[in-house]
């Protein structure tokens, strides 16, 4: 394929310091102590010229109340040069999971490099190449990817239990340690600030808002909520509990409606097929899966006709399944027909199982797409351009499990409520919402509806934005919606900087 972007060109300069005692400065390079860090300098090309960045790439140290080492926290800091920081906005970005890596936005989308993928986002045939990202937010703000303790690089401390940091409560007071802890160290308390999740990124993030707030008084200006999850009731499927059932079915529509499985009547208008299938879904498909048995025969008839012709499934599999069509069950469902699955991230990607007759797919083909080339790329990128190595391997998902929920034992939880009490007192924030049409990890209507159960005065209300794209849960990796995502992102800057 052609070549759409100019190949990075690096400055010759690269330092490695560890265990630092007291503050050095390299290259006029502030390098606080408590940090391990290899500092590279670059430039990058974008629309508007050239510009020169440099990176810090390394671990900070985490420490408890007592003083007492508890984790190094891995973290790779952008920081374009000539800017003063006072005014200079500082983004702090993380993936979700929980067990993620950072990877996915880090040379996905936001960073002077990213992954070379087709315009589609089809990975290219190996080995994988990293190339300028004229769309990276650098331009607009510096940057601080967080890899949470367990991912990445990032470790418990010798002898230190890493189940501590791994929960809903533990991951939101660690990842805040390490945000409270570079707004010192890097001298940035007096900078705009944002937050930047995807997934459970999400999740972190808006918990994050309320507890850094509350905690240290540090206030954003601004959340980045990319394929949000922010109420875990509205995206959990189980026997019995029925609204995911009905917020998932606009997705099915958009899916089937990229397959070209819907009737022609829908299939020529994707927005007419969305808005008609969120009508039904919100009224007579919600309003039949409430009441369950008491639903006659010829009701469930009706709805099973009406849910095949916005699914793209045949009326007798809906009447099947109960009127309860899972996701996973869908996946395969969907392209039977054709011996195609499709994919949980991104929909629009296609995959073929050993045979056709399964109920539920053995991979997800939109994943294998990207877990490849992103992995091996990063791995690389560290090493040979941002002089970093480590003899640990860096876990693109790391060992988290079991997570701990103990703070909603027996109820979902819901960051909503968090997110709405931090934009509640704080007035200033602004948030972000961006979901992909074909995303069933964290499906788009769902997101929509959380916001519209937050309740918030219309004051708090005009401060949040909502913003589609048609491709996945990573959206970022099909070209047209990078290019949008970044007219969005400029945006949105430029808004939330106003401070109205």
């Amino acid at each position: 394929m052609k070549k759409l972007h100019l190949l990075l060109t690096y400055l010759c300069f690269s330092t490695v310091l560890t265990a630092q005692k007291n503050p050095v400065v390299v290259d006029k390079e502030f390098i606080p102590s408590g940090t391990q860090v290899t500092v590279t300098k670059h430039t990058y090309t974008a629309a508007t010229g050239n510009s020169a960045y440099t990176v810090h790439t390394g671990y900070l140290d985490i420490k408890n109340d007592t003083g007492k080492l508890v984790a190094k926290i891995f973290f790779t800091y952008y920081k374009k040069d000539g800017e003063e920081v006072s005014r200079r906005p500082v983004c702090f970005t993380f993936n979700g999971g929980p067990g993620s890596s950072s990877v996915w936005l880090h040379v996905g989308g936001l960073a002077p490099k990213r992954v070379q993928l087709q315009d589609d986002g089809t990975a290219t045939a190996p080995p994988y190449k990293m190339i300028n990202n004229e769309y990276s937010w650098l331009d607009k703000t510096d940057l601080v990817f967080i890899d949470p303790v367990a991912t990445g690089y990032s470790r418990p401390a010798p002898g230190e239990n890493p189940k501590q940091f791994h929960g809903y409560v533990e991951d939101i007071q660690s990842v805040g340690a390490f945000i409270r802890h570079f707004l010192s160290k890097y001298e940035r308390w007096a900078s705009p600030k944002y937050l930047a999740g995807e997934s459970y990124g999400t999740t972190r993030a808006a918990g994050l808002s309320k507890y850094l707030q509350d905690s240290y008084r540090i206030y954003f200006n601004g959340i980045f909520l990319i394929s949000p999850v922010l109420n875990f009731g509205t995206n959990d499927y189980y026997v019995g509990h029925d609204l995911p059932r009905a917020l998932y079915l606009p997705s099915f529509t958009a899916a089937a409606w990229y397959h070209k499985k819907l009737a022609p009547a829908l299939q020529q208008d994707f927005n007419r097929a969305i808005k008609e299938s969120e009508q039904f879904a919100l009224g007579e498909y919600a309003s039949a899966l409430l009441q369950g048995d008491w639903l006659t025969e010829a009701d469930k008839s009706k709805i099973a006709e009406k849910m095949s012709y916005y699914t793209g499934l045949t009326k007798a599999f809906c009447l099947q399944a109960n009127l309860r069509v899972t996701e996973e069950r869908f996946y395969k469902e969907l392209r039977r027909g054709d011996g195609l699955t499709i994919g949980r991230l991104d929909a629009r990607f296609t995959g073929r199982d050993l045979d056709d007759a399964g109920e539920y797919v053995s991979f997800d083909p939109s994943f294998t797409n990207i877990d490849g080339p992103f992995t091996s790329a990063i791995n690389d990128y560290f090493q040979r351009d941002l002089n970093f190595k480590d003899e640990k391997p860096y876990n693109i998902f790391g060992n988290v499990y079991p997570w701990n929920y103990s703070n909603v034992q027996n109820k979902f939880l819901n960051v909503a409520e968090s997110l709405r009490d931090a934009m509640t007192k704080n007035p200033a924030l602004k948030v972000y919402i961006g979901s992909g049409y074909y995303d069933f990890a964290t499906p788009y209507f769902t997101a929509a509806y959380d916001v519209e159960h937050m309740f918030l005065r219309p004051e708090a209300r005009k401060n949040i934005k909502h913003y589609y794209y048609h491709a996945g849960h990573m959206y970022y990796i099909n070209m047209p919606d990078l290019v949008q995502f970044k007219k969005d992102i400029d945006a949105f800057f430029d808004w939330s900087l106003k401070g109205k």
